[in-house]
């Protein structure tokens, strides 16, 4: 570990206002607030909003589209490939922006046939070339390798700004759009007590990544970035961070990127596992829904929200019980351990190591959790949906009961 910054445990009551402090919410309550008279689509409770097929006019298929991208986590790779020269870690960029999309929609049943345009807004001034290069390079190279799989995108081009006054560095993002069969739609609609909850690791290597990820996804690196990393990178980089944040919530932690931490066997870059590219379950997803269509009942991407997601999308007043969690991946104790939140805390903002879970019937869980072996991809039964009068998800993580109600 760095001697760098304090590194001081913070009071509870404290740590309970630095996201909101730094100009977040985990639960995105003011966006939700802002949209709820939007049309919620076809299927209220699906993990993407779908529409009538506007683009053909055929009531046998749906319109569906996806925009988001790669957040703050950008601004990780700016530190990083300012502090180290790696430009390769703009690719791993080009991938969360990608992903983020691609995965959302994997939860409604499409994993092919679709089309990809991205945003890249840009200060010129901080964000040269090589670096739009790398990102516009390393998208096209995951749909290269998405295609061989079966996973068919087409990317149009998009929008790349130089918006100095605007970004203060850069922001990547994307949207996704695709024509759908109706009746190959997954809408969360069949989510009901008696089902059991198959999970699957977000950490580890799958056979179609080329190194160890972390597992940290795209979620809550405001909160990692400033928690984990030293005051020194505030001072190095005032342009990384709002200057109208307070102070005392800018780079509080202890660590430098290039700390190394082990990870099993190996040691890895403090740096790199928060920047490990989120991985897309695609592949996976492709399988499980040609072989076993029928017996997937609903499909929750543990994205923003960590795992309490899963109850903006239950279709009726159900309780979620997670009681055979994964083991927490190395990265997310990291995280803990510099921002002193609870688990109750960080289970609201990260995926803890499982970011896709799958309702099924008991009988055709093994059958999923094999697929997922083939891809050398962790998972297991981690909990069932039992009749409440509530909404509500009960966490059993590392001898801790955690309850959220919605």
């Amino acid at each position: 570990m760095s001697s760098h910054g304090s590194g001081l445990a913070l009071p509870q009551f404290y740590r309970m206002h630095l996201y909101q402090k730094r100009g977040v919410s985990a639960q995105k309550e003011e966006v939700h607030a802002a949209v709820q008279n939007l049309s919620q689509g076809l299927y209220t409770h699906a993990f993407c909003k779908v529409y009538p097929d506007h683009l053909a006019g055929d009531a046998d298929f749906v319109n569906v589209m996806h925009a988001d991208g790669a957040g703050t986590k950008s601004i990780l790779a700016y530190l990083y490939w300012k502090e180290t020269g790696d430009i390769s870690v703009w690719r791993g960029i080009a991938q969360d922006a990608v992903v983020m999309n691609l995965d959302d929609l994997l939860c409604i049943g499409v994993f092919k046939d679709i089309v990809f345009n991205s945003t890249i807004d840009r200060n010129k001034h901080l964000i040269p070339g090589e670096v739009l290069k790398a990102i516009i390079d390393g998208t096209n190279e995951l749909f290269a390798d998405l295609s061989t799989r079966g996973i068919t995108i087409s990317y149009l081009g998009g929008e790349t700004a130089d918006v100095g006054d605007v970004v203060r560095t850069i922001a990547v993002n994307g949207t996704m759009a695709a024509r759908w069969r109706k009746d190959r739609l997954i809408t969360n609609d069949r989510i009901c007590p008696g089902l059991v909850i198959v999970g699957f690791s977000s950490a580890g290597q799958s056979t179609y990544e080329s190194e160890y990820n972390s597992g940290i996804g795209s979620n809550g690196l405001t909160s990692a970035r400033h928690d984990m990393l030293s005051s020194i990178y505030g001072k190095k980089y005032p342009e990384s961070f709002d200057p109208n944040l307070p102070s005392d919530v800018v780079y509080i932690g202890r660590h430098a990127l290039t700390d190394p931490i082990s990870v099993g066997d190996q040691l890895i870059p403090a740096g790199k596992l928060v920047l490990s590219p989120t991985r897309t379950y695609a592949p996976l997803v492709k399988a499980m829904l040609t072989e076993h269509f029928d017996a997937i009942k609903g499909m929750i991407h543990c994205s923003g929200g960590g795992q309490t997601k899963c109850l903006k999308y239950l279709p009726s007043a159900m309780k979620i019980v997670k009681d055979n969690f994964f083991d927490i991946p190395p990265v997310f104790d990291l995280i803990q351990e510099a921002s002193g939140a609870t688990l109750h805390e960080m289970i609201q903002v990260f995926n803890m190591g499982c970011r896709l879970e799958v309702y099924t019937d008991e009988q055709h869980a093994d059958s999923l959790i094999q697929i997922a072996r083939a891809f050398n991809i962790e998972a297991r039964v981690i909990g069932r949906v039992e009749p409440a009068t509530e909404k509500s998800v009960e966490i059993y993580i590392r001898e801790q009961r955690i309850c959220h109600k919605l």
